[in-house]
């Protein structure tokens, strides 16, 4: 294993990683996260999309309805300045990108382990995260809300589709956690692919 972590990465995965860095900058500019809701209210569904700095509407009016459904339950608002994580996280995926464009000036085979140990550390922490946020927003809720049913709670899932009174809301990745997940499995098959290649040559 440790001949392995210093062994040279091929052209290809070189390549492989520095694409895996490019394709990244793009979830600068589109969602890591969706959440879709449908209520009789709104026939027509509601969207929200989690970014990796802020919280918007699938449509210009979408958050400000959402917003509105939690009022009458009990949520709080839910404002991109709530979860200080989104301050942050920024700098995480670029210190990710970081590590692919790095890689292309020392191509190793433990850069590429690391940049799967950051992978599934971020992504773990994320989701962690993220279930944190909405346990709370779905648990603590204002006891003078204008609808109180007792013992319910309004969390959302983390992955799939929940129906909570008449609403149903469904939590999916979206093209940005896409990228993400697929950025891990190349980086999954580059240290396979090393490791036939050192096992071919030592044969």
């Amino acid at each position: 294993m440790k001949t392995l972590l210093f062994q040279t990465l091929s052209k290809r995965n070189r390549l492989l990683i520095l694409g895996v860095g490019l394709v990244l900058l793009a979830v600068y500019l589109i969602p890591i996260w969706s959440i879709s809701i449908s209520a009789p209210q709104y026939p027509e569904g509601l969207g929200m999309h989690i970014w990796i700095n802020q919280i918007t509407g699938a449509t210009p009016y979408d958050l400000k309805n959402i917003n509105l459904l939690n009022h009458y339950i009990g949520m709080q608002e839910i404002v991109s300045e709530s979860i200080p994580e989104l301050l942050f996280m920024p700098y995480v995926l670029g210190y990710l990108i970081f590590g692919a464009f790095v890689t292309e000036l020392y191509p190793k085979v433990g850069m590429a382990i690391l940049g799967i140990i950051n992978l599934i550390f971020v992504g773990l922490v994320g989701l962690s995260d993220f279930w944190r946020w909405e346990y709370n927003y779905g648990h603590n809720l204002n006891p003078e809300a204008p609808i109180i049913i007792e013992g319910m709670a309004y969390q959302p899932p983390l992955l799939g589709c929940k129906v909570m009174l008449n609403i149903t809301a469904c939590s999916y990745p979206s093209y940005g956690g896409m990228i993400l997940g697929l950025s891990l499995v190349v980086l999954v098959y580059i240290l396979w692919d090393e490791n036939r290649r050192k096992k071919s040559n030592v044969v």
